[in-house]
């Protein structure tokens, strides 16, 4: 039931889901289900790492993207503008 789970949660990209998962792990009797669980944890880090990266290049896109919205907004007149 936890191997169906876990690989419910990775197709989903649910890391709640997964992070729950990986604290409570059961214990494997089975030879296949250990490799199975072996499998599916390192996809699961892959999908973590993976997603990390993309939020991370998010950010700093958005970073960049709010500079430069900065740099070329026009800057309002103040009463004390003397060139206008």
């Amino acid at each position: 039931m936890w191997l169906k789970q876990l690989k419910i949660a990775i197709i989903e990209k649910n890391i709640e889901e997964i992070e729950e998962l990986m604290q409570n792990v059961p214990q494997l009797s089975k030879a296949e289900d250990i490799d199975s669980a072996i499998c599916l944890i390192d996809e699961a880090k892959s999908l973590v790492t993976r997603l990390r990266n993309n939020t991370q290049a998010s950010m700093i896109q958005m970073k960049k993207n709010i500079d430069f919205l900065k740099v070329t907004q026009t800057r309002a007149n103040s009463s004390l503008d003397v060139t206008s």
